[in-house]
This record gives structure tokens, C-alpha cells and sequence, in this order.
């Protein structure tokens, strides 16, 4: 039992957790090395000892959280990520798993279980999840009735850009993402003046609009884990002061008594 609350104060040092954080990024900067010939040919030893080395640090991380917490340790959806992650990257990378080999660089995702404002984020974003899926389900109806309107009055003017529907689609994404869709609406424009109509109001409805809308979805759910995230911690903070207080009314008690 003392040896287990020796080893939760070990890994839950603030030390411990920059220590872990640092070999993430050194893990990530030595596999982006990898992808480079040059480098491989004169330090590929070195970068493959630094990545075994790191990986085993990871397991025997995980390892003392799990003998730390036992059950507690499976508990917390993030240290499941943790797991995730380590695991695949002692999956086999030789042979038919050779694929496999471009899933380690997930291992510098464990950035976002060891950095707490990093998991925040992601809280507050996986629970936009909900409005955000109704704005796309908003902007995919937008795209398909621009798409139908377009293939219908353009189709003969510009058939490599509305020659039919899939085309209209992938054409009127490629304008929601501000790609080149100067030149698509010059070529309709040169046959009819009034175009330029239809692609301002896409524009304007498609990127503006739905753009500001996602981000005001994801600002209020991160507004809202914030608000959350405070009044955890006030709580924590005001079951603290009643222990000191009760601490405090015992002491004065056995005082007394003496």
C-alpha cells in the first residue's frame, strides 16, 4: 500500500509529467527525421535507439499508472487514449504490418492527455459535436440546392465545372474553400453577366455564414467547459475549507477538554 502511494506521487509529479512531455515531442521530432533518406542513412541507428527507448519509457509509464490506480486508472477515458496509443505503436511494422509503421507518429497525439488545457479543448470540442453536425447537415442541404440550381443554369455554358451533378458538387466546395473560384465564375460570367449574383450569394451563405456559425458553436461549448471546469474547482475549494474548518472545530474541542 505505501509502496502504491509512493508510486501515484512519483507519476503524478509535475516533473514527471514535463519529463513525459518533453520525450513526446523528441519522439515526434526523431520520427519526422525518419521520413528523411539523408538523415536515415547517417543517423538511422541513433534515431532508432532514441525511438525504442522513448516507446519503452511509455510502457513502463503506463505501466506504474495502472499499479498506481488499478481500477481507477480505467476509469478515465484518457488514459484509454494512452493505451491506444502506446499499443498501436507495439504493433508489428514488419511484412504485412509494414503499413502499420505510419501509425506511430500517433504517438505525439498523447499530447493532448498530458497537457491539461490541450484536454479541455477537446472536451469542449467533442461536445460542439452535437451542433456542429447540424450546421454541416445546414451547409451539405445548402450545397446540394446550389448544386442543383448551378448544374441547371450552367451546365451548357461550363460543362468541366456544371456538366452534372457531381461535378456541380465538387465544383461549389471547391468555392466554399475560396479555391480558385475566380476563374470558374469568370468563365460563366463571360456568357452571363448576372452570375456573378449566384456566386456572391453562395459565397456569402456557404463560407461566411456557416463558417461563423461553427465557430460560434465551438466558442460557446470551450465557454462552457470553462464555466464547468471553474465550478469544479470552486467546489473542490469549498470542501476543502469545511475539512479546515471541521479540522479546526476538533483541535479547538480536544483543547478544551485538556
Amino acid at each position: 500500500m505505501i509502496a502504491r502511494e509512493r508510486v501515484r506521487v512519483f507519476v503524478d509529479a509535475r516533473w514527471f509529467q514535463s519529463t513525459i512531455i518533453t520525450l513526446i515531442l523528441v519522439n515526434g521530432l526523431v520520427l519526422g527525421a525518419e521520413t528523411s533518406p539523408g538523415v536515415m542513412a547517417e543517423h538511422g541507428v541513433m534515431l532508432h535507439l532514441v525511438d525504442v527507448t522513448v516507446l519503452s519509457v511509455f510502457v513502463l509509464e503506463l505501466a506504474l499508472r495502472v499499479f498506481a490506480y488499478r481500477g481507477d486508472f480505467f476509469r478515465d477515458p484518457w488514459n484509454w487514449f494512452d493505451v491506444v496509443i502506446v499499443g498501436i505503436a507495439l504493433l508489428p511494422t514488419s511484412g504485412p504490418f509494414a503499413v502499420l509503421r505510419v501509425l506511430r507518429v500517433l504517438r505525439v497525439l498523447r499530447l493532448l492527455s498530458v497537457i491539461p488545457t490541450l484536454r479541455h479543448v477537446v472536451a469542449g470540442l467533442l461536445k460542439a459535436l452535437p451542433g456542429m453536425a447540424s450546421i454541416a447537415l445546414l451547409v451539405g442541404l445548402l450545397l446540394y440546392v446550389a448544386a442543383v440550381m448551378a448544374t441547371t443554369l450552367f451546365q451548357d455554358i461550363s460543362p468541366e465545372y456544371f456538366g452534372d451533378l457531381s461535378s456541380s458538387l465538387i465544383t461549389l466546395f471547391q468555392i466554399m474553400t475560396g479555391d480558385g473560384w475566380g476563374d470558374m465564375a469568370k468563365t460563366v460570367t463571360e456568357h452571363h453577366p448576372w452570375a456573378w449574383f449566384f456566386f456572391v450569394c453562395y459565397i456569402l451563405a456557404s463560407t461566411f455564414i456557416a463558417l461563423n456559425l461553427f465557430i460560434a458553436v465551438a466558442v460557446e461549448a470551450l465557454e462552457h467547459e470553462a464555466d464547468e471546469d471553474k465550478e469544479e474547482a470552486d467546489s473542490q475549494h469549498a470542501e476543502l475549507l469545511a475539512e479546515l474548518r471541521a479540522l479546526r472545530a476538533e483541535v479547538a474541542a480536544m483543547r478544551e477538554r485538556a
